[in-house]
């Protein structure tokens, strides 16, 4: 008997079917080995030697691992085609010391020509592979362990650091005192609405006296207005016409990051919620591995598309040759493929999941196969139309041939018509508008955005982005509102005191530089003790001059408000959840308040709602405690009715199918529930995945930071 380790169950379970009696499949649910939570867990005397625990939730797994490796005659270490999926095999060896032959096995799709041809070319363990791993956990764990006590003193409790997320709160930070300073400037622009033979267009002016006009050309109101008196009169006549056929090109199959970002900007789906959809469709097979950042397609996969796309859209919209594009991604690592289809034939609504993975897969499937079709043909007109010293430009466009929009539409207007015109005809106007604009800031970051921006820069893998966005929120530094990151005090008071402090780990270059570093790790350039040296030795010196240098006093600003306790200046002072006021007499006066903003010192605090209160009937206001967003009454103190704010989850009900939904009780507790309540009156203290438990196959729930257990029986992981 041969015995396959993988990292999870449902892999194991597609793989096993493929591989036959012969071979029994386990899983190892993740790492089984890794530094220590108690303590650092690195020796940086010793050549930083890291010391590796087999966590307590790992100690069962080991032991099943160990009595199925008692039967078999080999051992196949089938984890994930990454670093970290070479680190786990590593540490697997490391743990269970088998006395009979192992060897490692790697594909990038779960398919059964993938995991015969996988064990028919088993290779040993790749050590630079694994040491690129180790190399980042120690470099997040010296950073994590060593600068977040630090945050603790001069700061406030309960902070943290991260080699990357303190570099993604700098991102949103930065974008947000951009905004803050951004002064923005008037400008108009000009509108024509005319028509020929009772067919209307539009056309904006663009040019005076033989000049362009920019963007800003037309300053103020008076100006547009003398422009629009003159315009009321003249004739409008085509001075020019200009027709090209314009080819438009499909875009590259998905990376990870090119697939959190679409998923969002179409399905408003988090980097996190994608991965995991992403995940379950790659584990059932269903798609190639989702954790990548080359573009790359295997001339299989390739031969297969083209005669998908000749059978289903004809030989019109099948290349003759197949496209290839270029991995840009600066730093792009491991032979993998883009996120593709296993099958190409396979379409959305044969796939055996829920509607969410349906939506994955079939932004997957479209993209792949657009990728391989014909470029869209656009017949483009651009129209000049002169009154007098002024210029109009009108521009239309008219789809010859769709290509791959047939499949795949952009978000470009592809169709914009105009009448048929010729130099000379005379054109009527039917309406001038004057049009007032500002200039704006950049937009704050979506998740698609910050990762676009920490991919071009270098900055994090495709296996960061997603858990990277989720702390930066966890730890309170940033909220996301409306689709869109804002710093919270707190995240900013971090991030200043960083740059400031400790420029080199928030800085974008060095950060790209190490990500850079790592790759040549695992490249075999170099190794990793000398890296990591070369960044600790400066970093711990910098860290013990500012542990002495930095004043938590220096975070604090004394203000000309009494307190009303004991007549002392009241202090603004920097918490865990932000900023407060406190009084300067603190420890013998504890009077503290939060910080009321400028203009709304008669406001009722809390924002505005709609909601009528259920006792009293006056407003529900929406305010925040430590334990999150809850609605009060605007009565308070004389009504003091409160009401939870429910977040829903896409983790549908075991019972009855309806969402689970996040809520809190009145003390602050949270837990998740059914919205159907209370005709149903599921709830869990733990949060729900949506995985189910492979021995009895109820919900599966977080039990803690790196462990899950069974809603119903005693399996955990």
């Amino acid at each position: 008997m041969n015995l396959v380790i993988v990292e999870s169950p449902a892999k194991g379970k597609t793989i096993e079917k493929y591989l036959g009696k012969d071979y029994k499949v386990l899983a190892s649910f993740g790492h089984v080995r890794d530094l220590p939570s108690s303590k650092i867990g690195v020796d940086t005397k010793k050549n930083f030697e890291p010391t590796y625990e087999i966590p307590e939730k790992a100690e069962k797994t080991i032991k099943a691992l160990k009595s199925a490796m008692a039967k078999a005659d080999k051992v196949y270490l089938a984890t994930d085609y990454d670093r970290e999926g070479e680190a786990i095999a590593f540490h697997l060896v490391e743990a269970l010391k088998p006395k009979i032959p192992y060897q490692r096995i790697t594909f990038t799709e779960i398919t059964k020509s993938a995991i015969t041809s996988a064990v028919e070319h088993p290779r040993e363990i790749d050590m630079d592979l694994v040491d690129a791993q180790q190399a980042r956990r120690v470099l997040d764990r010296l950073v994590g362990y060593k600068l977040s006590p630090f945050l603790w003193q001069k700061v406030a409790r309960g902070l943290s650091a991260g080699r990357v997320q303190s570099v993604a709160v700098r991102l949103v930070v930065e974008r947000e005192k951009e905004i803050q300073k951004f002064i923005p400037v008037e400008y108009w622009s000009i509108e024509a609405l005319l028509s020929k033979n009772k067919v209307q267009f539009t056309a904006d002016l663009t040019e005076r006296s033989g000049k362009k006009l920019d963007k800003l050309a037309i300053k103020s109101e008076k100006e547009a207005k003398e422009i629009d008196d003159q315009l009321k009169t003249g004739d409008y006549e085509v001075a020019d016409l200009k027709s090209e056929d314009k080819k438009k090109h499909p875009s590259p199959p998905f990376t990870t990051s090119t697939l959190q970002m679409e998923a969002g900007s179409k399905f408003k789906y988090s980097a996190k919620q994608t991965m995991r959809l992403a995940q379950n469709l790659y584990e059932d097979g269903f798609i190639t591995y989702m954790r990548t950042d080359s573009v790359n397609i295997s001339a299989q996969a390739l031969k297969q598309a083209q005669e998908v796309i000749t059978s289903k859209y004809g030989e019109k919209y099948a290349l003759e040759t197949p496209r290839v594009f270029k991995t840009k991604s600066k730093g792009a690592q491991e032979a993998h493929e883009a996120i593709r289809p296993t099958d190409m034939n396979v379409t959305s609504d044969k796939i055996p999941l829920t509607a969410q993975h349906q939506k994955i897969y079939e932004l997957i499937w479209k993209k792949m196969m657009a990728s391989q079709m014909q470029e869209a043909i656009v017949a483009e007109t651009t129209a000049k139309i002169k009154n007098g010293e002024f210029i109009f430009t009108a521009k239309g466009l008219k789809v010859k041939f769709d290509g791959f929009m047939k499949l795949y539409k952009t978000n470009e207007a592809m169709e914009n018509f105009l009448p048929e015109l010729n130099i000379g005809d005379k054109l009527s106007l039917e309406k001038l508008d004057k049009i007032q604009h500002f200039t704006e800031p950049l937009p704050r970051y979506s998740e698609g955005s910050l990762i676009k921006e920490l991919e071009k820069r270098g900055i994090g893998r495709p296996s960061t982005y997603a858990p990277t966005l989720s702390t930066i929120q966890d730890r309170g530094y940033v909220e996301k509102i409306e689709g869109r990151f804002i710093p919270k005090d707190i995240g900013i008071a971090v991030s200043d005191i960083l740059v400031e402090n400790f420029p080199q780990i928030v800085d974008y270059d060095f950060t790209a530089k190490m990500e850079e570093n790592l790759d040549e790790i695992a490249e075999g350039k170099l190794k990793w003790q000398p890296v990591l040296k070369e960044f600790y030795d400066p970093f711990a010196k910098n860290l013990t001059e500012k542990m002495e240098s930095v004043k938590k006093a220096d975070l604090q600003e004394e203000t000309d408000e009494k307190c009303p306790k004991c007549g002392q200046n009241l202090m603004i002072k920097m918490g865990r959840f932000g900023k407060f006021m406190a009084c300067k007499g603190y420890p013998e006066c504890k009077f503290t308040r939060p910080i009321t903003k400028p203009g709304e010192e008669n406001k009722p605090e809390g924002e505005p709602t709609d909601e009528k209160c259920p006792k009293c009937g006056k407003n529900m206001v929406l305010k925040e405690s430590r334990y999150g967003k809850f609605l009060a009454c605007e009565g308070y103190p004389e009504c003091k009715t409160t009401k939870t704010i429910t977040v829903e989850t896409d983790v549908p009900c075991p019972n009855c199918g309806e969402k689970l939904i996040q809520r809190r009780t009145k003390k602050g507790r949270t837990f998740w529930g059914c919205s159907g309540y209370p005709k149903c009156k599921t709830a869990f203290w733990n949060e729900p995945t949506s995985e189910k438990c492979p021995e009895c196959g109820k919900l599966l729930l977080k039990a803690g930071k790196d462990k899950i257990k069974c809603s119903e029986c005693d399996y955990s992981k």
